[in-house]
């Protein structure tokens, strides 16, 4: 069948291909454009693996959200011009919607995402790739930061309103230092007990008694772990209180986790 101009166009505006090729593709499958673009999507994809090995250190932030849960993934690109095209911005957001159907844990590639991606490294000739995602249930606050370089989310458990919890996301994206985790329950065993050993041996070292060296360690041992954990911290939206996160959660509600990400981090 004769293919028209205006198709072979059309073709090669949605898929970014050269113009013979979209129009090589149409004839073989007979002007039917959904076909076409699957018959470059399989005809490229050997190209597009060739490009596999090359870097990618740029890419954004999405993350979505439902009434079961959230999802935030990491898309990569190998370019930051390429991270800013707006192809690529509305796949990331597609890509994390499509997760939410996904049970809560990692994300898996399934083969929806996986032929967005392919279509991108088509469009964009970019070696393009889903680093990383997670998924959230139950009640999860979430915070994408306006560059889409950071995000996070907040699983709590019992009445914490949404304003808080996408508060504590933001906070702890922008903590200073970064948490490392909830409370001190969920901080590595092996770096508590380092940091009380530092504080005993400096106290310890200014000739002070073992007993008053104890208490001095276990005073600088608070501090740090206040430091170093969500719970602890003062919480950044509030800064004038002065008040750590742990004032704010309403009584019988906790914080179950919180996972943060930065691009290429």
């Amino acid at each position: 069948m004769a293919i028209s101009a205006k198709d072979v166009a059309g073709l090669r505006q949605r898929t970014g291909v050269g113009m013979m090729d979209c129009k090589r593709a149409l004839e073989e499958t007979n002007g039917d454009v959904e076909a076409a673009v699957e018959l470059l999507r399989k005809r490229l994809k050997g190209k597009m693996d060739e490009r596999t090995d090359r870097a990618a250190g740029e890419g954004v932030i999405a993350v979505a959200r439902s009434g079961q849960g959230a999802v935030m993934i990491e898309l990569r690109s190998e370019t930051d011009f390429a991270a800013r095209n707006d192809s690529f911005l509305e796949a990331a957001r597609k890509i994390a919607e499509l997760a939410l159907q996904q049970p809560e844990g990692d994300i898996q590639a399934t083969p929806e995402i996986t032929a967005l991606i392919d279509e991108l490294r088509i469009t964009i000739k970019e070696n393009i790739s889903l680093a990383r995602g997670v998924k959230l249930a139950g009640s999860v606050g979430t915070y994408e930061h306006h560059n889409r370089q950071l995000g996070a989310l907040v699983k709590a458990d019992g009445d914490i309103g949404e304003e808080l919890l996408n508060g504590l996301c933001q906070h702890v994206t922008a903590a200073t230092p970064t948490p490392l985790a909830v409370d001190e329950a969920g901080l590595p065993k092996e770096l508590v007990e380092q940091q009380r050993t530092e504080a005993i041996e400096e106290a310890k070292a200014s000739g002070k008694p073992a007993e008053i060296a104890e208490k001095i360690a276990t005073g600088k041992l608070r501090k740090w772990v206040d430091e170093n954990t969500l719970l602890g911290q003062v919480y950044l939206r509030e800064l004038d209180a002065k008040k750590p996160v742990r004032d704010y959660i309403p009584k019988g509600a906790s914080i179950r986790e919180f996972v943060r990400y930065t691009v290429g981090g």
